[in-house]
Formats: structure tokens, sequence, C-alpha cells
């Protein structure tokens, strides 16, 4: 592979333009399609229980690689790039419909109105999916092409990197299909026949009102090793707050007399800790979580406003005449055009999304900005640090108010701002993984336009089943309860009932804003400590545990610096475990909902208590540890 240099005609991707290799083929569309709707199922289910999503195009590259040389015995890397093309994007649709769908099932329990209809949600999904792709397409030239050597796309270029060393695709399949495995039957073992507790807890003698406790589970275990020991710390610091500082003064407070405080409607003191957490410490966390958003926001905006300035400059890039190199073929600008025109054009007119004329021109403005804007920070501090929060709680703040000044209030104007914000978040979260995809396409020499062809692909798999794999959530489980606690779309309720003039506890949500503007001048990432205070702490401790494992390898790595190549690939193989453990119990999760919801119940009557929770959990934290410390290299 050539030079990262700035001067992109020297680049030679891995396989030259003139090369033609089998790439959009039967079995790379079906395999992506597969995979789009097991990882945007699998990270629906985890982004509703802990607020954060992994990535999963290098999952799906291996996967990917696996299968087809190890089934079809093809080898084709062309082939493996566009599955994880069409794979990754269902991740980042669920992602995006995660951060903001659950409110409209709060608010339509809230409000007796039943479940919102599959085919709203199911166009919110694709409309705001297929814009994302959309809206990116003309950038590719000026992000991808022009500024090669200078935007890193460290996801995308860690997948290229992926898909080049293909050769251990086989034995690095095995590792993730092995975690897939094992947190598919832990996952049905705990919470379908019930052998054992998965949420474990003690209250702490001495000290009334505080408890710990722990959440046993694959995916929390996996996403501690996947974000490390310093994010996994945040949250659980988060936690502290809350359950060890906030939860026992309340507590304290309530044990002087009958004190009833909104927006709980019994005394303080007949809640205990888990009333005391959904009643009051849910909203001091939505404070934190919406400080660190808008904050993130405004930080970001010199870099936001500079992107955007640069992404205009260049726009003619992606507009000039027909590439005739295979490696420079892209959907054609006059297409582009067209859809996103029907797609706004429909939007208006269509009541099955009813954001009318207003609602649809705002998210042509908006999207065409954060898309922009997402595609080109992603390239610069990567997909995890794209303040889609911030973003959507913008547009959330500006869209209310315009609803509001024309007189489009009540729970229609509330419905359609979500919508907006619903379309949008989508919006900038594929804009900025499709990016990602085709910098990992530009180094290994794919073709950009069966690429975009493949994300829209993805986008449309993952778009007809989100809609009832939230529903079916919903339905067993609850959004906003213990099991589900949505985190990103309570806040964006907050944020719209809020400027609605909704009856807010305003007090619970400027505590936390306080907080977290004395996280924000310690020097300190303001949004994993306040996502850790809005999450029970039974789900940080099992993160941390995750974190810990990555930091002995982390630590190892700064110690024994001549020893790099072996504990990265120890790192690798543990995040490949990992990406499986969360995958696994994701989908036995939407398993289990759908035998809840049908009344089927699989419970054994044997029931080993915490023991053996942690019996089990020990013996889970030791296959990690098998795959990543003490892996043989």
């Amino acid at each position: 592979m050539a030079q990262n240099n700035n001067n992109t005609k020297e680049f030679r991707p891995f396989i030259a333009a003139d090369k033609v290799l089998p790439e959009f083929t039967k079995t790379s569309f079906l395999l992506g399609i597969l995979l789009a709707v097991i990882f945007g199922a699998a990270n629906a289910y985890l982004g509703l229980k802990v607020g954060m999503t992994i990535s999963a195009s290098i999952p799906a590259a291996v996967i990917s690689m696996g299968i087809i040389r190890g089934i079809f015995k093809k080898d084709s890397i062309l082939e493996n790039n566009l599955v994880q093309t069409i794979g990754s994007a269902g991740e980042s649709l669920a992602a995006g419909a995660i951060f903001t769908l659950p409110a409209l099932y709060i608010w339509t329990t809230q409000w007796k109105m039943g479940s919102p209809s599959l085919l709203t949600i199911t166009l919110i999904s694709l409309i705001g999916g297929t814009l994302g792709v959309l809206f990116m397409i003309p950038l590719r030239k000026a992000l991808i092409v022009k500024e090669h050597g200078v935007l890193p796309y460290p996801e995308g270029t860690a997948c290229a990197e992926v898909l080049l060393a293909g050769e251990e695709g086989g034995e690095k399949a095995k590792t993730t299909f092995l975690g897939l495995g094992i947190g598919a039957i832990y996952k049905f073992i705990a919470d379908g026949f019930k052998l054992f507790p998965s949420e474990i807890e003690t209250p702490i003698p001495g000290y009334k009102g505080a408890a710990i406790g722990g959440d046993v589970l694959p995916a929390l275990l996996g996403v501690g090793f996947i974000i490390g020991p310093q994010i996994s710390a945040y949250m659980l610091a988060g936690a502290v707050i809350g359950w060890f500082g906030l939860i026992p003064l309340i507590d304290y407070i309530g044990s002087m007399g009958k004190i009833i405080m909104y927006p709980a409607t019994v005394p303080i003191s007949e809640l205990g800790y888990w009333g005391i957490w959904d009643s009051y410490i849910r909203y001091v966390g939505a404070g934190a979580v919406a400080f660190g958003g808008i904050f993130s926001l405004i930080k970001s905006l010199p870099l936001i406003i500079q992107t955007f300035k640069d992404a205009i400059k260049d726009y003619s890039g992606g507009i000039g005449g027909k590439a005739t190199e295979r490696t420079d073929q892209d959907i054609s600008l006059k297409l582009v055009l067209i859809g996103v025109l029907v797609i706004i054009l429909a939007m208006m007119m269509l009541p099955i999304i009813p954001v009318g004329f207003v609602g649809a021109l705002l998210i042509a403005i908006f999207g065409f900005f954060f898309a922009t804007v997402s595609s080109r920070i992603v390239g610069l501090v990567g997909s995890s640090s794209n303040p889609i929060s911030g973003m959507t709680i913008a547009t959330l703040i500006i869209t209310a108010i315009i609803f509001k000044a024309t007189g489009n209030d009540g729970k229609e104007g509330m419905i359609a701002t979500l919508i907006v914000g619903s379309i949008i978040a989508i919006i900038a979260a594929i804009a900025g993984d499709t990016s990602q995809d085709l910098k990992t396409g530009f180094l290994v020499g794919a073709t950009p336009k069966k690429q975009q062809i493949g994300e829209i692909i993805g986008v449309v798999a993952s778009g007809l089943v989100i809609g009832y794999v939230l529903t079916l959530l919903n339905e067993a489980w609850g959004f906003g309860s213990s099991e589900l606690p949505a985190p990103q779309a309570t806040l964006m309720r907050l944020v719209i009932e809020g400027v609605m003039g909704g009856n807010l506890p305003w007090t619970l949500i400027f505590t936390g804003m306080g907080i977290g503007v004395a996280i924000e001048l310690l020097g300190l990432p303001v949004l994993p400590i306040a996502i850790g205070i809005y999450l029970p702490i039974h789900l940080s401790t099992p993160i941390m545990v995750g974190g810990i494992i990555r930091g002995i390898l982390n630590r190892k790595l700064a110690k024994n610096p001549d020893q790099e190549q072996m504990i990265n690939q120890k790192i690798d193989t543990g995040i490949l475990f990992a990406s499986g453990l969360i995958a696994g119990e994701g989908l036995v999760g939407i398993i289990l909902a759908i035998l809840a919801v049908l009344g089927i119940d699989l419970v054994l009557g044997i029931d080993l208590g915490q023991i053996g929770s942690l019996i089990f959990f020990g013996i889970l934290t030791y296959l990690l540890m098998k795959f990543s410390v003490l892996k043989k290299v």
C-alpha cells in the first residue's frame, strides 16, 4: 500500500483501479444484509441499556472473511469490504434511532395513545439513513481523496488494516463467533432459564440509602474492554456520585418527616434507593448529559464552522465530470439531488410523517449541515467523538422554539419536533459511518459507487427491522425502565417538554448541569461521567471489570514498548471476542423480548442465587482474559 502523504496522485490503493475483482456479489449482498440486521438489532438493545453503541465495521469484516474464505473458499478483499459497508450501516442507523425514537413510545404510553405507528418509525429510519448517505456522496472526493494524509479517519483506516491482514481472517472470525456463542448461551441461562439472577445488589451496612450492585452480563463486560479503563472509570465515578452521594443524601432528608418532593407522589421515606433513582437521580443525570452534549457542541463550534467552510469550498470537488477510473466512480450528482428533493417533498406532503412544510425544510437545512460536519469530524477525531447528542439537542431546541412560535405546540408539536430530531440524529450517524466506510474502500481499492449503493442497502435492511425491534423491546420491558433506561431518548424528551412548557423538575435538572460544570472545570470529559450518574450503578460496575482487563494490557504496553506488536494482537483479539459477547447478548435479548411478549416462560425453577451469579460472571471474566491477557501469541 502506498505511503500516506498529501499528494493523492501518488497514492495507489491495494487493489489497483484497472483490476476488477468480485465486489457486489450475491454473497456480499446477502451476508451484508444479515449482518446489518444483526448488528442493528444488537446495538439497539445495547444502546437502550447503557447509552452507547459499538462500531460494527471490524467485527463485520472479520465475520465476512471467515465465512467467504472459510465456507465459500473465495478470496476477494473487495467482497469482504462491501459486506462490512452494508453491515456497519445497520449499527449506525440503530445508534441514531435509539437516541430519540424511544421518547415517542414513552409519550404514547403516557398519553394512552397505544404504540407509535410501525410505518412512521420505519419511514423516519429510512429517510434519515438515506439522506445521511446522499448528503455525504458529493463530499467523498473532497474529504476522502483530496484530504488523504490530513484526515486520518481512525475507524476506517483500522478496518482497512484488518481487511489487508486478511490471511488471519479464519482465526479472528472463530474468536468473534465464539464470543457470540458464549454471550448468547450465558444470556439465555441467566435471563431465559433464570438459573441465577443477572442483577445482584446489596445495601451498604451503616450507610442508609447507599447500595452497590452489578448486572453480571456479557455485553457490559465486553463494552468495558472495548472502551478501556479510563472511560469505564469515568462512568463508575458518575455512578458513585449518584449511588454513594445523592441517593443517601435525599434518603436522609426524607427521613426527617413525611416529605413529598415532585416528581414523586409518595413520601421520600417510602421510596427506597430504586425509587429515589427513578424519581430524582435520572433528572440530575439528564441535566448533566444535556450540559455535556451542548458543551461538546459549543467546544466543537470552531471546528464545525471551519469544517463547513472547507466542505462547501470543496463541494465542487464532488461535482466534476464523469469519472472514468473504477476507484473514482460515485452515484451521479443528478441522482443524489433528485433523491434528496423527492424525500424532502414526500415529508412535506405525507401525513404519516407529521412534520409539515416547516419541519421538512428544517430537516433539509440541519441535515445537510450536520451531515457535512459529521463526515469531517469523524475523519479528524473518530466516530466515538462525534457529538451527535449535542447536534440533536441543538436541533430539538431550535425546532421546538420555531414550532411553538408558529402555534404548532401541544402533543402534535412535540411529536413533530421529536421526528425532526430523530431524522437529524440518524443523518449525522449514517454520514459519519459512510465516510469511514468510504475511507476503508479508498485504501483497499473499492468502487465508491458500489459502496454507496451498499450503504443504502444496509440502511433499508436495518430500517425495515428497527421499528419491530423497538416496539418489541418496549412491549417486553418498557423504555425508561431499569431494564432499558434509554438515557439519550429520555433526555431528548425532557428537552422538548421543557421548551414546549412541560412541568419539569428544573431544580434537579439544573443540579445535574451544575455537576456538569464542575466536571468540565476539573478538565474531565462530562458525557461519560454524566451517563454514569444517569444509569444505575449496576451497569457501571461490570463495565469497569471489562475496563480493568483492558487496563492490564494497556499498562503492559506502556511498560514494554518492545513487545508492542504482541500486546496489540492480544488487545485486537480481546476486542473481537468482546464484540461477539455484545452481539450474542443483544440477539438473545431480542429473542427473550419476543418470548416475553408471547407470554412464553422458560424459567426452570432452579435459582443458584447471587453466589451463582458471581461464579458464572467469574467464568465469563476468565474467558475474556483467556482471549486477551492470557492469550498465547
